[in-house]
């Protein structure tokens, strides 16, 4: 029988023959490395979104709210991080993060919708 080694720590590993670290300490610390660049850009996005979500939640209490881009951008809103996008039958592209959307008026207003 070989000697198994932690993945973390290289100590000995003692218990069940599939056994890979030699604590939990070394598994999380582990797993905790594995693909940090990507866990990172997956945080940032949905914190990103997240402000977003809060932003347009604050701005439309009512259901539907017209907001002008330099009260959004005041805020923090990044109009780059979206959910999820609808195009009506009238060719007009509403933008949503999760069940808050918002579409695009003249003159640099916004017309905020809740999706019910």
């Amino acid at each position: 029988m070989e000697d198994r080694k932690c993945l973390e720590c290289g100590e000995k590993v003692v218990g069940r023959i599939d056994k890979k670290f030699c604590s939990d300490y070394c598994r999380n610390s582990y797993n905790n490395k594995v693909d940090k660049d990507s866990k990172n850009l997956i945080r940032n996005t949905n914190n990103r979104l997240r402000k977003n979500y809060r932003i347009l939640s604050e701005l439309n209490t009512l259901g539907k709210t017209k907001v002008t881009r330099r009260k959004l951008f005041d805020k923090g809103f990044d109009f780059k991080f979206i959910t999820a996008t609808y195009t009506t039958k009238t060719g007009n592209t509403y933008f949503y993060v999760y069940d808050q959307g918002y579409l695009e008026l003249e003159n640099e207003w916004f017309l905020l919708v809740k999706q019910e």
